[in-house]
C-alpha cells in the first residue's frame, strides 16, 4: 500500500476517517496520526502503528468549543474559559468523558482530552469527517515528533492511508495539558501554551469584588459574607505589612527610595513616616512601590486560586481605585455608615480618643467620593443583623448576574 498525500481536495480524506482508515493531519504544533475517535477498531490501529502502550490514553480533535458538551460531563465553567480564549490552538483540555467515548480511547480510565487544533487544514477535515479525531502525534513511539508531512511518511508510508501536507509546523512541540476533571486544576505535560499564560486566563474569568469604604464602616462584615460564598478574600493592608517581612527586594527598592529606613532587614516605620505624610511627592513615590508589589501579590494569590477551581475573590483596600485593583474587578462596592457610628466602632475596636478617631476619618475620602465611583453601595447605619443580610442579597444578586 502507498500512503497517498492530500494537499487540496479533503473529501477523500475524510471519507478515508469515515471508513476507519488512518491519516496523518497537520496542527500548528506537530502532526498527529488520526483516526475516527469513536471507532474502536480504527483507534487499535492507531496504537498498533504507533507501538504506543496501551495504558495511554488518547486525546480527540474538536472542531470547536461546542464538542465540549457533545463529548464530556459536568464542564467546569473554567474549561469553557480556556476554550474560547485558546482554542484553535495548542491546548488539551482533560474531563469527565461521556459514557459512549470507547474505552480504548480512555485506556480504562473516565476522563477525556479535547483539542482544537490551529490549523485551516484540519478544522475542515473535522467538519467534513463529522467525527473526533483521535490524533496523538504522527511518529512511533520514542520517536521525535514530525514537524513536516514528509517526515511523516519517511515513517509511515504504507502503514497508513494518508496524509495531509499542511506545511511545516510552526511551533514544533506539543500542545499543554491541563486535567481539569478535579480540582485542583493540574498541568500533566507543559507545552506549547505557557502556564502562566492559562492561569492568568483562569484568574481573569473569575468574579472579583471590590470592597472599599473608610474606616469604621463595617468592611469586614461584607467581607466575611463574601468568604461564606467561597470568595478568596484578599485583604491589600495585611498583603501589604506581609511582604514587608517577607520580600527582601520590597525592602530594597524602599530602602533605596528612602535610605536609611531599612534597619537589619526590618522596615523603621515611624522613620518612613516622617519622611513620607507631610511630603506628597514623598508619598506617591512610597505608593507607587508598595502599590506595584502588593499588584503582583494579588495577582499571584489570584492565579493559584483559579488553579484550585476558586471562581469568587474579593479584595479590600480603602485606595481600591488609586492602588490599581479596581481594573480587575467586576464590580466595586463601597460600605458606608454614619460619622457618628464609625467614631464609636473605630474607638472600641483600636482602643483610640475620640479625637483621634475623628482625625483618622477626616484623613479618608467623604462619602460622596464612594457614591460616584462605585458600581453598588451598602449602608450600615442599623443593625448588625440587618447589614449581614444585605450583604447577602446583594453579593448573591451580583455573582448571579455575573
Amino acid at each position: 500500500m502507498e500512503t497517498k498525500i492530500f494537499k487540496d481536495d479533503l473529501a477523500p480524506a475524510a471519507e478515508l476517517i469515515k471508513a476507519g482508515k488512518l491519516v496523518a493531519v497537520p496542527t500548528e504544533t506537530v502532526y498527529g496520526l488520526a483516526g475516527n475517535g469513536l471507532d474502536p477498531e480504527a483507534v487499535e490501529k492507531i496504537y498498533e502503528v504507533k507501538g504506543r502502550p496501551s495504558v495511554k490514553p488518547l486525546s480527540l480533535m474538536v472542531p470547536g468549543p461546542e464538542a465540549m458538551d457533545i463529548y464530556c460531563e459536568d464542564v467546569p465553567q473554567a474549561a469553557r474559559a480556556l476554550a474560547k480564549k485558546f482554542w484553535p490552538g495548542p491546548l488539551t483540555i482533560i474531563m469527565k468523558a461521556k459514557k459512549y467515548i470507547p474505552s480504548i480511547v480512555l485506556a480504562g480510565g473516565d476522563t477525556v482530552g479535547l483539542r482544537c487544533p490551529e490549523h485551516k487544514m484540519t478544522l475542515e477535515l473535522l467538519r467534513l469527517a463529522q467525527v473526533p479525531f483521535a490524533a496523538p502525534s504522527a511518529n512511533p513511539s520514542g520517536s521525535e515528533s514530525p514537524k513536516t508531512a514528509q517526515k511523516v511518511y519517511e515513517y509511515f508510508n504504507g502503514q497508513i492511508e494518508g496524509i495531509i501536507d499542511g506545511g511545516p509546523c510552526g511551533l514544533g512541540f506539543e500542545s499543554t495539558i491541563i486535567d481539569m476533571s478535579r480540582i485542583p486544576y493540574k498541568i500533566l505535560r507543559q507545552g506549547a501554551l505557557p502556564r502562566e499564560k492559562i492561569e492568568e486566563a483562569l484568574a481573569e474569568n473569575m468574579q472579583v469584588i471590590g470592597i472599599t469604604g473608610g474606616s469604621g464602616s463595617g468592611k469586614t462584615t461584607a467581607l466575611k459574607a463574601l468568604e461564606s460564598l467561597g470568595a478568596l478574600v484578599l485583604d491589600c493592608d495585611n498583603i501589604y505589612h506581609r511582604l514587608l517581612e517577607t520580600n527582601p527586594e520590597l525592602l530594597e527598592e524602599i530602602d533605596t527610595a528612602f535610605p536609611g529606613v531599612v534597619r537589619e532587614g526590618v522596615l523603621q516605620r515611624k522613620a518612613l513616616g516622617a519622611m513620607v505624610f507631610n511630603d506628597p511627592k514623598a508619598l506617591e513615590k512610597l505608593n507607587s512601590i508598595s502599590h506595584r508589589y502588593v499588584d503582583m501579590e494579588i495577582e499571584r494569590r489570584l492565579r493559584d486560586f483559579a488553579m484550585e477551581g476558586g471562581r469568587i475573590a474579593a479584595i479590600d483596600a480603602i485606595e481600591l481605585f488609586a492602588g490599581g485593583q479596581a481594573k480587575r474587578c467586576t464590580y466595586t462596592v463601597a460600605v458606608l455608615a454614619d460619622r457618628e457610628k464609625r467614631i464609636e466602632r473605630i474607638m472600641a475596636r483600636d482602643g483610640i480618643s475620640r479625637e483621634y478617631a475623628q482625625l483618622r476619618i477626616e484623613a479618608q475620602h467623604p462619602d460622596s467620593y464612594f457614591e460616584q465611583i462605585c458600581d453598588h453601595i451598602l449602608r450600615n447605619d442599623g443593625k448588625v443583623e440587618d447589614f449581614k443580610k444585605d450583604c447577602m442579597k446583594l453579593f448573591k444578586e451580583i455573582l448571579n448576574n455575573g
